[in-house]
């Protein structure tokens, strides 16, 4: 029999202005923690060292968590030019040093090659599995992969700012997988002058920005108090890229237990994917078909958020 998960019943999305050292995972747990969840997880992978938005799902909202993980997001980010490091960020070892620095015009115009339909290799230090095993754990142990390349859809790349002749700010708005280490890592070989990630913040992440978010240590000093609950947004957040029906009240009901249930929808075709909704409240995510929704995920809560 297995062992009853610990916790609250609670849903919804917190987000976390994650800081650099934690790794994301560790973030999560904590948020687990203070909000005292059985259940959470989140939508993209932070690095360590990497700092912004880091959204946290909790009971039902996990089931949205896709959704958010298909969205576009966007990252500003400073490269360090004139070197190359294995990690293809400042925590590695410089493997090629360069005394060019190109300057804001032949580096905007070699921005373009990297917006729109783009193929990427992922860091040699990445999460991406070779034969079942994590990449990152062969290179920890010398081992040079030939990584695949893999299609990234970039909506903008724009220079923002330059400090100084040995940093560039870019800030890039990228859809699913991106590796900013790897644009970073390209942006230097194109430039012919090496280059590597100095820091790196997400703004924002689909409906979630970083002004909504909470610090580690404001989550930690209202750990399980209503001040912490009143933070929670609702898990129907993590549905904004997919169209509202809204259901009858029969429909709900059968919804609710997994069965197809009666809409109403405007501006929804049929084999569309949508969510429908009941009182405010998300019932299910499915397929719309000749005026019912065919529920694929069912949120079994009657509410959510701060209600």
């Amino acid at each position: 029999m297995a062992r009853k998960r610990k916790g609250r019943d609670i849903s919804g999305w917190l987000v976390v202005d994650k800081p650099a050292g934690p790794t994301s995972t560790a973030v999560v747990n904590k948020v687990r923690w203070a909000m005292d969840a059985k259940k959470a997880g989140h939508a993209g992978t932070l690095d360590p060292d990497a700092t912004g938005v880091l959204a946290v799902a909790l009971g039902e909202a996990t089931k949205t968590v896709p959704y958010i993980t298909d969205a576009l997001k966007a990252y500003v980010f400073t490269v360090r030019l004139g070197a190359s490091t294995n990690t293809d960020d400042a925590e590695g070892e410089i493997l090629e040093t360069s005394d060019v620095r190109p300057d804001d015009a032949a580096i905007k115009a070699a921005l373009g090659a990297f917006v729109g339909d783009i193929e990427q290799v992922p860091p040699q230090f990445s999460a991406v599995k070779i034969d079942g095993e994590r990449a990152y754990k062969r290179a920890r142990d010398g081992e040079a992969m030939d990584l695949a390349a893999r299609p990234l859809w970039v909506e903008s790349l724009l220079l923002t700012e330059r400090p100084d002749a040995d940093h560039v700010t870019l800030e890039m708005v990228c859809g699913k997988g991106g590796y900013v280490r790897s644009v970073a890592r390209d942006l230097g070989q194109a430039l012919g002058c090496f280059g590597h990630v100095r820091e790196l913040r997400r703004i924002w992440s689909g409906p979630f920005d970083v002004s909504d978010g909470l610090t580690l240590e404001e989550v930690e000093a209202m750990a399980r108090t209503p001040e912490l609950d009143a933070h929670l947004l609702p898990l129907e957040q993590g549905l904004h890229a997919l169209p509202e029906v809204k259901a009858t009240a029969e429909g709900a009901v059968r919804l609710r237990n997994g069965n197809p249930g009666m809409v109403i929808a405007h501006d929804v075709e049929y084999g569309d994917e949508c969510w429908a909704s009941f009182d405010g409240k998300a019932v299910a995510v499915g397929r719309f078909r000749s005026g019912e929704l065919h529920p694929t995920r069912v949120f079994n809560v009657s509410s959510s958020g701060n209600d």
